[in-house]
């Protein structure tokens, strides 16, 4: 049996990730590919619990180094229990978040330093790192100004945060496409939505045809 595909969706607030998302799951699910769509954190009955704690509003007093330990905590989980298997029956699998947005939001933007999260992460994960990132780039201020027009998103804990934060956040997410540039392939997330679907779905498809 062939081994799946993991594939991984990166940006800041706003980027428009999750209508990306259902966009190829629905074109792979056409071309009849085993596709599975998730998230982070959740994606799973525990991780969806850690979840709500994570992005409660209410938990303005949560420590950074808490913070960090619980995303670690619930992508451990989703691992083991979703992704780990569906990737040994062949899937390809779509995920919204994964190590990069610790890296960025806690390592980066909290200031706890990339290298110390990363440590923090790889006890959860084991070395196993998506096949290929897609990071949707866009400036803060813009990803701040869909969010606020967007009455329908969820929103969490991580908007409440000023511009200041998003801004750390989107420079964490550059410092890790010079680190790993054999994964991480930016997109440029300011553009249409058909413009933005059509690059992340020639790349995904140079990803599976290879």
């Amino acid at each position: 049996m062939n081994k799946g595909v993991f594939i991984t969706i990166e940006g800041p607030e706003g980027a428009g990730k999750t209508t990306i998302i259902d966009m190829l799951v629905e074109n792979l699910h056409n071309e009849g590919y085993k596709v599975l769509q998730t998230r982070e954190p959740g994606g799973i009955e525990i991780a969806e619990q850690i979840r709500n704690v994570i992005l409660d509003k209410k938990n303005t007093a949560m420590d950074s180094r808490t913070e960090a330990l619980l995303y670690a905590a619930a992508r451990r989980q989703h691992l083991v229990e979703k992704v780990k298997p569906a990737l040994e029956e062949g899937y390809v699998i779509i995920c919204d978040r994964f190590v990069d947005s610790s890296l960025a939001y806690q390592g980066h933007a909290r200031g706890l330093g990339i290298d110390e999260v990363y440590t923090i992460n790889q006890f959860a994960i084991e070395g196993m790192m998506p096949d290929i990132t897609f990071y949707f780039d866009i400036e803060p201020a813009l990803g701040l100004e869909r969010i606020n027009k967007h009455k329908g998103r969820e929103v969490n804990r991580l908007d409440l945060e000023d511009i200041q934060f998003h801004e750390k956040v989107r420079e964490g997410y550059h410092l890790l496409l010079e680190r790993f540039p054999e994964r991480i392939r930016k997109i440029d997330a300011s553009k249409t939505v058909d413009m933005v679907y059509k690059e992340a779905e020639t790349k995904l498809k140079e990803l599976l045809n290879n």
